[in-house]
């Protein structure tokens, strides 16, 4: 396990994805993430809040990708490629796309985390599903601790014509067999009927088994269980006006279930800065990332009323450099990463998708010619691309 390759209170301005990379491997204890939901809804705070000016939108399509994610992902990650194929063959290429875009930041931070740490993926019943499945192969199905139900009042509309949707999931995810977890914190007090039942059972005489009865109550409370009742949706002199922020409440027995004082708190969508602020509050390391300079503000104006800071919020919008490792880590197979993900994995010829194993890289033309040129086969096709020597750049040519 590695320090951390930064200082504590820093809040990041930029691609998450970026910002990550650099960051050291396993220097992190907990991972809380309230990403975007795959809503195809637009978000922003109303004019005049706290969080006005901060906005984001939840709609995904190829355009707002990086192709070369779709090769990497591939490449290194076979199986989760797959279940990003299978999910856009089945819900269309918004999906896809929006599963993509998750999928290698999970990679990142499985790497960024120590064997010890823990990670809170926050989400609602539109990619849930596929959100977990994701999960189960980056962090192994062996790595799912809970599928948590966080459970709240909304009002319902008298024509609606079905149940009112009134909860959001929490999936957690432990690295390794050896994480992180203080249940004391986190207890709740039993019901009024618990206690009057409380009390030692009694053994019959001489039958060897217990009798009717009820344990002694823990002194500390009840265990929880995996679904969150007593926590409101977020109103109030809380609430800064957008709308996807998340109570301080909830983000306390998160932290302080899942990682200890001192630890390091990453929120790698940090938007509202709620986790951050409840890192402070319990004497954790924070660091957050948004790709809005609103977080800064907000998180700046938060904990100076939490906690009386002035000041002492790091802001950065460059990018880490991991300790031990070259630039070129991300860049030594970007050409084949790049054309996977243009032709979307799928033969130009017979439309079937392919292997990336099968992607063959063919320099044709020597670059003192102006090269290269290179072929995607198929065993039925051939794809040609060229590379601007002026720009870099590559392009797809027609097929041959």
């Amino acid at each position: 396990m590695a320090a951390p390759n930064w200082v504590n209170r820093t809040i990041w301005t930029g691609d998450n994805l970026h910002i990550l990379r650099g960051m050291n491997s396993e220097s992190v204890d907990l991972i809380y993430l309230d990403p975007p939901f795959n809503s195809n809804r637009n978000y922003a705070a109303p004019i005049g809040s706290k969080a006005a000016g901060a906005a984001f939108k939840d709609t995904w399509t190829l355009s707002d990708l990086d192709v070369a994610w779709m090769g990497l992902i591939a490449d290194t990650e076979p199986a989760l490629y797959r279940v990003v194929e299978t999910a856009g063959l089945a819900h269309g290429k918004h999906t896809q796309s929006y599963l993509c875009m998750m999928a290698v930041r999970l990679i990142e931070m499985r790497r960024v985390l120590k064997s010890t740490g823990s990670i809170y993926l926050h989400c609602d019943p539109t990619a849930s599903h596929y959100l977990k499945t994701l999960m189960d192969v980056v962090f192994g199905r062996s790595g799912f601790r809970n599928e948590i139900v966080w459970c709240y009042s909304r009002m319902a509309g008298n024509r609606q014509r079905q149940l009112s949707r009134a909860h959001d999931t929490i999936l957690f995810y432990a690295k390794t067999d050896q994480w992180t977890f203080n249940v004391d914190p986190i207890r709740l007090p039993y019901a009024e009927s618990s206690r009057n039942r409380s009390g030692y059972a009694k053994s019959s005489l001489g039958s060897g088994r217990p009798s009717s009865g009820i344990c002694e109550l823990n002194p500390n409370g009840k265990f929880p269980e995996d679904w969150i009742t007593h926590i409101p949706f977020l109103r109030g002199k809380e609430y800064t006006g957008f709308k996807t922020q998340k109570p301080l409440a909830l983000l306390e027995r998160i932290i302080l279930a899942s990682s200890n004082e001192g630890d390091v708190v990453l929120d790698p969508f940090c938007g509202c800065a709620t986790a951050c602020v409840s890192a402070e509050t319990h004497l954790r390391q924070w660091a957050g990332i948004d790709l809005s300079e609103k977080a800064v503000e907000l998180v700046e104006h938060r904990l100076r009323d939490h906690h009386g800071l002035f000041g002492d919020i790091i802001h950065r919008k460059d990018i880490p450099k991991q300790e031990g490792v070259l630039d070129v880590m991300y860049k030594n197979r970007e050409t084949k990463h790049i054309l996977f993900g243009e032709q979307e994995g799928q033969c130009n010829g017979c439309k079937y998708s392919f292997d990336y194993r099968h992607f063959e890289v063919d320099h044709v033309v020597p670059q003192s010619k102006g090269g290269g040129v290179i072929s995607a086969t198929c065993n039925c096709y051939v794809v040609i691309a060229t590379r601007s020597r002026a720009t870099g750049l590559w392009s797809i040519l027609s097929p041959v």
